[in-house]
């Protein structure tokens, strides 16, 4: 039996993972918007794009929820993208309101679904899921950590001039400047960061990974959509084929990693019930200091909520 996934937001960011999605063709995706003909028009494109691409066109387009009834994962991108000059707590105020209202509707369709949070602030807008949906811990997960390993990978695989296919890293942490590119666990085809390039080089990686958003909202005018919806949807795999990958997903923390009662980025493995299990890394003392710092920032963040 196919799947059935919903996609809230037709933006570019949604719009992406609906059609990435739609790609692997074991889904029927339902892509929904509030402005009128917006996500009809989108859906039509899509389908009309399977014939080229190689997927079956059931792709539905919709301002209302009723369509989405029985979706096996909703994926939530509402919200206002990310501006030049926006504040954080400007940010979190406008999306707080959408992605309550959003995920209040889309539980009420589909009650036994896995929600995958992408609006931003992330590791805040998983908090608001979760409190509206008032569902277990490990059917509310968030997508950055996957977007910021693509992007440490990307620099890593351009500076030495290798594929990124044989890139393996990780990225912890919450997703702003304080993210935590973990070196020690980085390799390129099996080799250890460290051994292939210098410590200066390895910094200036790291340091490009943490503002990698930031470069892109310069660059566009705009938040980053490519990477971001590609992630997604890899989570939405995961979950839909019950695959159990090792992913780094924003979960909800419970002690691990020394962090209690906060989304975070962590190694997760999803399955059909979503975060199955959190993987606990071996940090280094300076990687250790840096995660509690960014789950610090974090804390203020998810802080500007309860004030309102």
């Amino acid at each position: 039996m196919r799947k059935k996934v919903t996609v809230i937001g037709a933006g570019n960011v949604g719009a992406t993972c609906a059609q990435e999605i739609a790609r692997r063709d074991y889904a029927d995706v339902v892509l929904v918007d509030i402005i009128p003909h917006y996500p009809q028009g989108k859906a039509l494109d899509m389908n009309q794009a399977g014939s080229v691409l190689g997927y079956e066109p059931t792709i539905t387009g919709t301002n209302g929820y009723e369509e989405t009834a029985g979706s096996d994962v909703v994926v939530v991108t509402a919200g206002k993208p990310r501006s030049p000059g926006m504040s954080r707590d400007d940010l979190v105020a406008t999306n707080e309101a959408i992605v309550g209202a959003v995920t209040k509707e889309a539980v009420k369709h589909s009650p036994d679904a896995v929600l995958v949070v992408v609006s931003n602030p992330l590791d805040a807008m998983c908090h608001v899921a979760k409190a509206t949906s008032r569902w277990k811990k490990h059917r509310v997960v968030g997508m950055a950590g996957i977007l910021d390993t693509a992007r440490f990978s990307a620099f890593i695989a351009q500076e030495l001039d290798v594929s990124v296919k044989d890139v393996t890293a990780v990225v912890l942490g919450g997703h702003g400047d304080q993210m935590v590119p973990v070196v020690s666990a980085t390799t390129v085809g099996g080799v250890p960061l460290p051994e292939l390039m210098p410590k200066g080089k390895i910094t200036k990686l790291v340091e490009r990974t943490k503002v990698g958003g930031g470069e892109i909202v310069k660059l566009l005018g705009t938040s980053a959509w490519y990477a971001p919806g590609a992630a997604a949807a890899q989570m939405v795999d995961s979950i839909c084929l019950d695959e159990k990958r090792v992913l780094p997903c924003t979960a909800y923390l419970e002690g691990e990693y020394g962090i209690q009662g906060l989304y975070m980025g962590v190694p997760a493995k999803l399955g059909a019930g979503g975060v199955e299990e959190i993987v606990k890394l071996r940090l280094t003392a300076d990687e250790k200091k840096l995660l509690k710092g960014s789950a610090a920032a974090v804390r203020d963040v998810v802080g500007v909520l309860k004030k309102k």
